[in-house]
C-alpha cells in the first residue's frame, strides 16, 4: 500500500494516524499530524457566505433526493458533504467486493429524469457501479451547482431569534439555514475495537470502510481480516480467490444467505420501465420497502413437509427472501425460528468440507436467533472459506490477546504474523455520525449528553429542543430494517410538506415535544420488545459499541406504517410546538 494520500477521500486509517473519526458525511476528518484536511469543491458559493432556506449534511440519496425535491418546492438549498463528491457510503465503500444487497431497480430513487436512462449492470451493483449511479444523477438533475464537497461538520446550533441554523466546518467556516437536514446515515462512523497494542503493529493496517484508491498490493501476503458482518463476508469471499493467505477471525458466525448474482441486459430493462414509477412507489406499501410478502398464513397452518417446500423456493429466490418472506413470526416465535435455523444449518454445512471450518462457520447450536443479526448476502463464501488459502479462527476460544509489531497474538494459540490486517469491524450504527457531528440544542446542551442515557426522537425525524433540525435514514426509523432510497424519499417528502405547511401558516419553527419523543421512543421499544431482537446483542440494539446504551434503534413496525404514522403527525401539528413569526 502506497503512503497516505492527500485528499481526505483517500485517506486510509493506519495506527500512524491521530483520528479514526473519517465519515462520509461532515465529520471531522484528520491528516498524519492531526490537522483538518480540507479543500471546498463547489461551483459557486463556498461555505462561508451559504445562508439558505435548507442545508443537507450528506450527499448520498438524502443529498440527492433533497436537493431536486427542495428545488422543486421552491427552496433553496445548499448539500455539506466530507467527500469529495455525491455518494454517501458508496463514495466511501470501495473495499475488495463491495456491493449493495438491496436488489436492482429497487434500490434507487423515483426520479424518472434519473432512472429513464439508466440501466443497471447486475442484481446487486458494485460500488463501482453506484459511484456511477450517483454520477449520473449529479449531471441529469444539475446537483453540483448546490453541493459542496471536503466540508467536515463539526457543530451546529439554533437561534431562535433569528429562526436560523449556524453550522460550522473545520476550516472554520459558518453556513446559516432555516432547516437544516441531517443525512448522515446509518453507517458512516468508524468503529475501531481497541485491542491492546494495537498501535505496536507495524503492518498495513486498513479499516474496510476506508480503504485506499490505489491498489492494495495481496500477492503473496499474509492477511488478517476481524470481522464476519456483511463486509467480512464480501471481502474474504473476494480475496480468498486470489494468491494470498486470508486468516478469517470468527467471533460471531454469520447467517448469510444466497444472494444468487446475475447479470442484467439493457434490453431487458426497457420495457418495464414505464412501470417503474408504481414498482418503485408501491415499494413502500411493503415492510422492508421491497415488493417482498410474508408468508400468507401462519406457520402451523403449513405441515412440516409444506414448510420445508417454502423454505426450498424462498432459498432457490435469493436475496432477502428467506428472510422478509418467510413466515412473518420467525422473529416473534422461538419454535419456528430454530426450525428456520435448522434449515439454514443443514443448507450451509453442506458446502463446507473441513469439519473444523464447518462447525465454526455454521454450528448445530444455534448461537442466537436467525436474523435478529443483520443478515447477510454471499455469493461463494463458504466455498471460499473452505480453501487452503484461508484459516478460521474461533475467536471465542482463540481471543486477541494483542498486537505485535509483527501480527496479532491470540490466546490459547501463537503470535500469528501479517502483512496487512484488515479491520471490517463496521461502525457506530444509527447514531454515531449525528453524535460526531456537533449538534447543539437551544439550552447550549450537546447531542451526545442528551442521549447519554438512550435515544429520544419524535418519528425518527426530530429532537426536542433542536426547532427545524430534520433526520433522514435515522434512528427510531426502519432504517437498516428497510430499504434506504424509498424510506428517504418518504422522510424527505414528509419534510417538505412540514416546510410548506409552516410557510402557509407563518409559523418560524417547529419543535418536537418531550412528551411527544417519549412516546415514540416507547412504542419503538414495545414493538421490538414483542420480537425476539432485545435477546440478541447486535448493532441494532447498540450492543456493538462498549459503553452504548442498550436499547433497539430502529422502528419495526414496518416502513408502510411507518409511513402512515408520520403523515398522520402532520394533521395538526400532533406533537409539536408551534411558534409563529
Amino acid at each position: 500500500m502506497a503512503g497516505l494520500p492527500n485528499q481526505p477521500e483517500d485517506f486510509a486509517t493506519t495506527e500512524h494516524s491521530t483520528s479514526y473519526l473519517s465519515t462520509p458525511n461532515g465529520v471531522l476528518d484528520k491528516t498524519k499530524d492531526g490537522a483538518p484536511a480540507n479543500g471546498d469543491r463547489h461551483d459557486g458559493q463556498t461555505s462561508q457566505n451559504i445562508d439558505v432556506d435548507v442545508l443537507i449534511v450528506g450527499g448520498g440519496f438524502t443529498g440527492v433526493y433533497g436537493i431536486h425535491h427542495f428545488r422543486k418546492l421552491g427552496l433553496t438549498v445548499k448539500v455539506l458533504d466530507a467527500g469529495s463528491d455525491f455518494g454517501g457510503t458508496w463514495h466511501w465503500n470501495r473495499y475488495p467486493g463491495a456491493r449493495v444487497d438491496s436488489e436492482s431497480p429497487y434500490y434507487s430513487l423515483t426520479i424518472p429524469e434519473v432512472y429513464k436512462d439508466w440501466y443497471w449492470k447486475e442484481r446487486f451493483p458494485g460500488y463501482e457501479e453506484l459511484q456511477e449511479y450517483f454520477e449520473h444523477a449529479a449531471k441529469v438533475l444539475d446537483l453540483r451547482r448546490d453541493a459542496i464537497f471536503n466540508k467536515f461538520v463539526t457543530s451546529a446550533s439554533y437561534d431562535t431569534e433569528q429562526g436560523k441554523w449556524s453550522v460550522h466546518t473545520a476550516d472554520g467556516s459558518t453556513a446559516k439555514c432555516k432547516y437544516l437536514v441531517m443525512g448522515t446515515g446509518s453507517t458512516s462512523k468508524v468503529y475501531y475495537p481497541d485491542f491492546p497494542d494495537r498501535n505496536k503493529y507495524k503492518g498495513h493496517l486498513i479499516h474496510s470502510a476506508r480503504w485506499p484508491k490505489e491498489a492494495v498490493d495481496i500477492k503473496g501476503k499474509k492477511i488478517c481480516v476481524i470481522g464476519s458482518g456483511a463486509t467480512g463476508v464480501q471481502i474474504v469471499q473476494t480475496l480468498a480467490r486470489e494468491d494470498c493467505h486470508l486468516t478469517v477471525c470468527v467471533r460471531t458466525p454469520n447467517t448469510a444467505i444466497p444472494m444468487r448474482q446475475y447479470k442484467m441486459t439493457r434490453e431487458e430493462q426497457i420495457s418495464p420501465k414505464c412501470f417503474y414509477q408504481s414498482i418503485l412507489m408501491g415499494a413502500r406499501d411493503c415492510w422492508g420497502g421491497f415488493p417482498y410478502n410474508p408468508a400468507p398464513k401462519h406457520w402451523t397452518e403449513a405441515t412440516p413437509e409444506e414448510r420445508q417446500t417454502f423454505y426450498e423456493e424462498l432459498w432457490l429466490k435469493g436475496g432477502f427472501s428467506f428472510f422478509v418472506s418467510n413466515y412473518i413470526e420467525l422473529l416473534s416465535d422461538k419454535e419456528i425460528n430454530r426450525e428456520i435455523y435448522a434449515f439454514w444449518v443443514k443448507k450451509t454445512r453442506a458446502r463446507i468440507q473441513d469439519p473444523v471450518k464447518r462447525d465454526i462457520m455454521a454450528p448445530l447450536n444455534q448461537m442466537h436467533w436467525i436474523f435478529t443479526k443483520r443478515p447477510s448476502l454471499e455469493q461463494d463464501y463458504y466455498e471460499m472459506v473452505d480453501r487452503d488459502n484461508v484459516t478460521v479462527l474461533d475467536l471465542k476460544k482463540h481471543a486477541i490477546e494483542r498486537f505485535t509489531e509483527k501480527g496479532i497474538v491470540f490466546s490459547g494459540d501463537k503470535e500469528r504474523e501479517f502483512d496487512i490486517i484488515v479491520f471490517a469491524t463496521g461502525y457506530d450504527n444509527i447514531s454515531g455520525s449525528l453524535f460526531d457531528a456537533g449538534l447543539v440544542d437551544t439550552d447550549g446542551v450537546k447531542l451526545t449528553e442528551k442521549w447519554n442515557n438512550g435515544i429520544y426522537t419524535y418519528l425518527g425525524l426530530m429532537v426536542n429542543k433542536m426547532p427545524n433540525m430534520f433526520m433522514t435514514y435515522s434512528p427510531q426509523a426502519p432504517t437498516a430494517l428497510s430499504n434506504g432510497p424509498p424510506l428517504i424519499e418518504i422522510q424527505i417528502e414528509w419534510i417538505g410538506k412540514a416546510i410548506q405547511k409552516m410557510r402557509e401558516e407563518g409559523v418560524k419553527y417547529i419543535d418536537a415535544q418531550a412528551a411527544a419523543a417519549e412516546r415514540w421512543r416507547n412504542e419503538v421499544h414495545a414493538i421490538s420488545n414483542k420480537t425476539l431482537y432485545p435477546e440478541t446483542d447486535s448493532w441494532f440494539m447498540g450492543a456493538n459499541i462498549p459503553g452504548k446504551p442498550r436499547e433497539q434503534l430502529i422502528y419495526l413496525g414496518g416502513l408502510n406504517v411507518y409511513n402512515k404514522k408520520i403523515s398522520d403527525a402532520l394533521d395538526g401539528w400532533k406533537g409539536f410546538d408551534v411558534v409563529k413569526e
